[in-house]
Formats: structure tokens, sequence, C-alpha cells
């Protein structure tokens, strides 16, 4: 019999995929359906394990394949002893990191549940994989079988990586514009848009087969406080928060997520005591999560290493605080055997119910079970960067770039201008070409292409704004090179001020290739011709942006936050 070749494999994989069957060719139960089912799997793996074990199962260790050799192995020397039941991996080489996934699922005696954060895809966390919009620009798309469509595809990557769970999507409501940790991570400010877009997204990974977790449950979007830096406080009332922070994942929930991470933050409103994160808080997570919203599935502690957490609760405390405050999976603890130890003592003096603890233990299982962990089978590294940047998801990253333009203020007529008229074309924030650039001056070949600096001196932003006023039509690309697209860009005044001057001329259109907040630091943008929302400055948006503007697509998106007074939540603009 001749052998498939690994390529051919692949795609018949992703098929299957995509038609939602499981390898056996059988409709996938979800995960949830499956918590309530007697599994004997899981009751023989349970009763093997010895009550150490069994604790270990609830802890997930961090794992990188860019800190080098020594790292590595101490990571393996964790699992090798303590046996815990998962790992997150951050930064790092697609490759290697299959690699090591396999090398370390050798180690371990009960298959490890293998973690990611990708919000956007696997180019969240690792080089030559593809990166997906985020979620920010997600939020500007009207058709959300897109996104459902890119969940299915994000799940194929992690099967491929030899991966189970992604620690996504992010269901807060980001209705603070100085969020400096949510922001561009978040669909948006509208708590219904949230919802729906973070349900479609989970939808397509778990119907892909792969768990999901909505994040950061009660709501982080409305905190000026960084997590991983200090408690943030959520002074908002009771009614408050149900009706709007918790709202996504009440949504989530009835829609079936598989999993949600509670954030570190403090909320008086649920619980009272002083400067405890609601990580480490049984009424929040047992009282509000799983008894009021009725949650059956994972609860995950966000990361148990940030400072949120360890400047109140060291040695242990708080990785016993979350244990017993109800999270199924305590993540990146800052010593996972001190905190077994500590856990383990509490369960011989009873802190916590025989009936509670197994119950935690199981859903882990079950959670592996679902995963098809009960049949292990490593991933094969053949052609692996070829299939994570396959056609097919690089047509789909352009084709969400596509939907997701947003013409916030103009018509046909000013974005489209004359096509044989002198035209420059002016890009801002970076100093070299951009694709943006390059893809429209084959439209308009009468063009000079000019770029100015972050911080460019004053006496040269003069000279050109005088040059500017020799040509019919200015279109400018306003750019933000950073790998976090901030609330603020980080222009100087003057070039701020070249922006507005800009601006005020008739014959102008300015595409924004950065966060949506930043334009209402751009004061006068608003007078331009037109003015184009492009969320992010990658290639995709750029060829989209040049799209729309020479009228080969219609701007579809609306704008997923309130800008200012000129462009609130939902503006968009539909050329007929």
């Amino acid at each position: 019999m001749n052998k498939l070749r690994p390529g051919l494999i692949a795609m018949l994989l992703f098929a299957a995929i995509l038609a939602g069957v499981n390898a056996a060719g059988q409709s996938k139960m979800s995960y949830i359906a499956l918590l309530g089912r007697k599994n004997h799997w899981v009751d023989s793996v349970y009763k093997k394990l010895s009550r150490k074990q069994r604790i270990a199962q609830l802890f997930f260790v961090r794992a990188h394949t860019n800190r080098g050799q020594a790292y590595e192995d101490s990571v393996g020397n964790v699992i090798k002893d303590q046996q815990v039941g998962g790992l997150v991996f951050f930064q790092g080489g697609p490759v290697q990191q299959l690699q090591l996934i396999n090398k370390y699922q050798q180690l371990a005696k009960v298959p490890l549940l293998i973690a990611q954060d990708a919000e956007w895809g696997l180019g969240m966390r690792l080089d030559s994989a593809i990166s997906y919009p985020y979620q920010m620009t997600l939020g500007a798309i009207q058709d959300n079988s897109l996104i459902y469509k890119m969940g299915r595809f994000i799940a194929w990557d992690f099967k491929r990586m030899g991966m189970q769970m992604n620690l996504a999507p992010d269901m807060d409501v980001n209705n603070n514009p100085d969020n400096p940790v949510i922001n561009y991570r978040s669909f948006g400010d509208n708590k219904y848009n949230v919802a729906a877009k973070g349900i479609a997204y989970m939808k397509g990974m778990q119907d892909g087969g792969i768990l999901t977790t909505a994040k950061h449950f009660p709501g982080h979007g409305d905190t000026n406080v960084d997590s991983h830096l200090d408690l943030p406080l959520l002074p908002f009332t009771r009614q408050r928060l149900d009706t709007l922070e918790e709202y996504p994942f009440r949504q989530a929930i009835k829609a079936g997520i598989s999993g949600i991470m509670v954030a570190h933050m403090d909320i008086p409103a649920l619980d009272s005591t002083k400067d405890l994160p609601s990580t480490l808080s049984r009424p929040i997570i047992t009282g509000d999560l799983k008894d009021s919203l009725g949650f059956k599935g994972l609860v995950v502690s966000d990361a148990m290493e940030m400072h949120a957490v360890t400047r109140y609760f060291p040695n242990g405390e708080a990785d016993l605080r979350a244990f017993i405050a109800g999270n199924d999976i305590i993540e990146l603890s800052e010593n996972s055997q001190q905190a077994i130890d500590v856990i383990k003592k509490a369960v011989r003096q009873k802190k916590i119910s025989k009936q509670e603890f197994e119950a935690k233990v199981k859903k882990v299982l079950t959670a592996k079970y679902w995963a098809g962990l009960n049949h292990y089978r490593p991933a094969s590294p053949d052609h692996l960067i070829d299939d994570l940047n396959r056609p097919e998801a690089r047509a789909l990253v352009q084709q969400l770039s596509d939907a997701a333009v947003t013409l916030l203020k103009g018509d046909a007529g000013t974005i489209q201008m004359n096509p044989i008229a002198k035209t420059a074309i002016v890009s801002i924030g970076t100093e070299q070409k951009t694709v943006f650039q390059d893809e429209l001056s084959q439209w308009y070949l009468n063009n000079d292409i000019f770029s100015v600096g972050k911080g460019a001196p004053a006496d040269q932003l003069l000279e050109l704004l005088e040059k500017l006023r020799q040509y019919d039509q200015v279109y400018i690309s306003i750019n933000d090179t950073r790998p976090r697209p901030a609330s603020n860009l980080d222009y100087s005044q003057g070039v701020k001020l070249f922006i507005e001057e800009l601006a005020a001329r008739p014959n102008s259109v300015i595409c924004v290739f950065a966060n949506p907040y930043t334009i209402a630091g751009l004061p006068g943008i608003e007078k331009c011709g037109a003015v184009v929302a492009c969320y992010q400055m990658s290639d995709e948006m750029q060829r989209a942006a040049v799209k729309v503007l020479t009228r080969q697509i219609d701007p579809q998106g609306r704008s997923p936050v309130r800008i200012n007074q000129y462009f609130p939540s939902g503006s968009g603009v539909y050329l007929k």
C-alpha cells in the first residue's frame, strides 16, 4: 500500500476538522456534556493516582523554547518529579516547541494538557506562524461567520502542534480607553458585540476539537491598572457587574464554553475582603461563577506568579486559597512543589470536601479525555512550518482584514480621487516604505512617496508641509510600529500638529493603522476629507485599505469602541 505524503495527510486532517468530526468519524460531544457522564478512562486514571498526584493534575507550569537548555531541562524535571497536569507554552519557535512537547509527554504518566495564550493565533507567541487580526480589529467585522472560521483554523493549528487548549478568547468589555493590559485584546466596548464575537470564536475552536478559556472573569475591561504589576480595583455595584462586565461570560456559559479564566482583581461588591484577588475568592468563583451563573466547566486561575497575587499572598498561600476558592486549574504557580504540599495538607485536614476535590481532578482528566489524550500520539515535525502557513490561512487573514476596514468619514468621491492627478503618499510613524505606499502607488502613477518619522524635526515638517501644497491630492497613513499598540501614539507634538495641518486640507485622506483610540489623540483629524480606521499595522490591513480606497471592495467595518464625540461606538459609513 502506498504511503500518504505528509502534506496530503495534513490536508485530510484539516478537512476533517472543518467537517466537525473526530478521528473515528463521529460527531464530537461537547466537553460540558461529557462532564455529566460516567467515564471509565477518567475513573481508572483517578484511582491509580496518589493524593499528591491528583493535586498535581491541577497545576499547569510555564514552558518556553527560547530560554536555553537549562530552562528546558528544569521544566522536564518538574514534570518528571511532580507529574503536573499540564503546561502553558510562551515564546519560542514552532518546530522546537513541537519537539519539546513530544519530549515532555514522554515524561508524564498521565498525558499533559498543553495550553497556550493564542488570542490572535500561534503568532501571538511563536515565530514562523501566522498571526490573525487582534480582537479589537475583529470587533469591527460585521460577519461573525468569519470569526467562527478563524476559530476552526486556529484549532487546526493547535492540534497540528500537539496542543489541546487555547487560553482565549478575551471576553472583557473594554470600556476604559486607558486600560493598559486589555485594550486591543478586547472585541470592544459593546457588551453584545463582545459576547457575539467571543462566542463565534469559541465555537469555532471547540468545534475544531480544542478547549477554550474565556477571560478575564468577571471582567477586566474597565481598569487602569495592569494586574501583572499590582491589584486592580473594580469599584462598581453588583448590578453594574451583572449587567455589563459579566454579560459576555453569561452568554458564553449558555453557549457551552469549556473554560473560564478568573482575573486578579479586588471587587468589593462581590467580596469585601481587603486586598483579596478575585482568583482567591470563594464567594466570587464558587458563589457567583459556579452557583449563580451555573458554570460547570474548567475554572482556570490567571497566572499565579503575577504581582496582583504574590505581593499579598506569598509562600504557597495564594495557591491554597485559589484551590479552596474553586479554581480547577492553578496556572503558573511560583513554586508548584510547595503549593502541592500545602494543598495536600489542607485536603488531609478536610478544608475541602472529598466530593469537591474529586470533582476538580476529574474535570481536568475529562478535559484530557475530550481532547483525545486517552489515545495520545506525538505530533510530527515534518512540513510543520508549511502547514502552519498554508495558503488557506493566509487568505483568511486577508479576508478578515478586508472585512474590518472602517470608513469613519468620507464618501466614494473623497476616498477615490483623480487617478492621474499629482498625488503624494505620505507615511507617518515609520521611515521605511510601507506596503500601503507600495500598493497605492500602483493606482496613482503620478505620485511621490514621503516618509515622516515619529519625532521628525520641526524644520523638516515645515518644509514638507510647504512641498505638499504642490500636490492635487494627499494620501496619509498613520502607522504604529510597536508590538503592543497603545491608546496613544508615541509621536512628538510636532508630528501631531503636522497631521492636524494636513487633515485641514480638503484634498487629504487619512488611514490609521493603529489602535482606534489613538484617533482621539489627533485633534482636527475629523476635518479630513476621509478618515479610515484600519486598527493595526499589518501587511494585510494595509492591502485591505488600498482595496477600499480604490473601490475594489466597499468598507464594511464598524468601530468597536467609542473614539470621541465625532466617532461613537458603531461608527462607519457604507458607500452606495
